[in-house]
């Protein structure tokens, strides 16, 4: 039989062992903060350009947005080709080796490579240009095997749309020069949609082409001894990542210039018309939630652009001594005074 002096004594006992409980539930929200640091997914940004490239941070907005925090519930492992296409197999293997659960592809030749370096690995596109003619999905709405993403598959027609708005703007205007990167796959069907689209508006085209960055002062050289009196810039991994230089050269040359994203305008060029890339490297991270929630890549379907924007920079076109007609201003989605 327990005497009063033990119950009264066996008090403090219980008391100890409810503080050290009470203290390691306590500790288990720390312990459950620190952990996804540890286990978290491992995503790759693999991309032809360099990392100068603005459009990682707009794929980080579309993590957050998500309830993702890098470092805490999601790590990012970035790998950049400089507009150097042969470097790419080498960084997707290193991106296998390290065992990415995703690997989001920014541009064709980043997924390309990645196609070929893994077929178990998801893979993400961002801008592709045409992944069915790349070979890198069956189709857009069954893409099969482990790719899946987004397409700038409208892309193919606007590039002929790009050389119409510079034709509306400058009419006087009758041969263009067309800035390309053959060695980039959906370049030729760009090409194709813009020598269709010169037909049809009487122009005459002069393909410049440069395939690395050296290649870009060959490229001006031509451009200028031949006198072209407008050009149009196909949108390319290797040509985004030189903007500023081809921008110089349109200004210094009085050159009149239509380029595919805005990035170029807010550089100082004269005027764009294209597919949100931003909003394409946004939205891909809804692919990666999906597919780290379970998801398989063989059944989400390709999906499209649904931001076009045309924007003019009137700055430049006084710099020029251009003046852009009324109703293309109209029609502007942003106008730069």
């Amino acid at each position: 039989m327990r005497t009063p002096r033990q119950r009264v004594g066996a008090a403090p006992i219980s008391t100890g062992i409810l503080i050290v409980v009470l203290t390691m539930l306590a500790a288990l929200p720390l312990v459950a903060d620190a952990q996804p640091a540890g286990k978290a997914p491992r995503v790759a940004y693999l991309s032809a350009s360099s990392a100068a490239s603005a459009t990682v941070e707009a794929f980080r907005q579309g993590l957050r947005e998500l309830g993702y925090v890098e470092g805490r519930n999601i790590l990012i492992e970035c790998r950049w080709a400089d507009g150097r296409f042969d470097r790419l197999p080498a960084l997707a293997a290193e991106l296998v080796r390290l065992g990415v659960n995703v690997i989001v592809a920014a541009n064709t030749p980043a997924a390309l490579a990645a196609k070929n370096a893994t077929s178990t690995i998801p893979i993400i596109l961002v801008t592709s240009g045409d992944p069915v003619g790349s070979g890198l999905v069956a189709s857009l709405a069954r893409p099969g095997g482990n790719v899946t993403g987004l397409s700038l598959m409208p892309t193919l027609a606007i590039s002929g749309k790009q050389l119409e708005l510079l034709k509306e703007a400058f009419p006087t205007v009758t041969h263009v020069a067309v800035l390309a990167n053959p060695a980039n796959p959906p370049t030729a069907g760009l090409l194709m949609e813009i020598e269709l689209a010169a037909r049809s508006l009487g122009l005459r085209l002069r393909v410049v082409q440069v395939r690395e960055p050296r290649e870009f002062g060959d490229a001006f050289a031509t451009m200028k001894n031949e006198r072209v009196p407008a050009l149009l810039v196909i949108a390319d991994p290797l040509v985004n990542d030189n903007r500023d230089r081809i921008v110089a050269f349109a200004a210094a040359n009085r050159l009149p210039a239509t380029y595919p994203y805005r990035s170029f305008v807010d550089a100082g060029g004269l005027m764009s018309y294209g597919a949100d890339i931003f909003d394409l490297n946004r939205r891909a991270a809804s692919y990666v939630d999906r597919i780290l929630k379970g998801a398989k890549p063989a059944e989400l379907p390709i999906e499209q652009p649904t931001k076009f924007e045309l924007v003019v920079n009137l700055k430049a076109a006084k710099a020029l001594g251009l003046t852009i007609p009324p109703s293309l201003l109209l029609r502007a989605d942003h106008v730069i005074q």
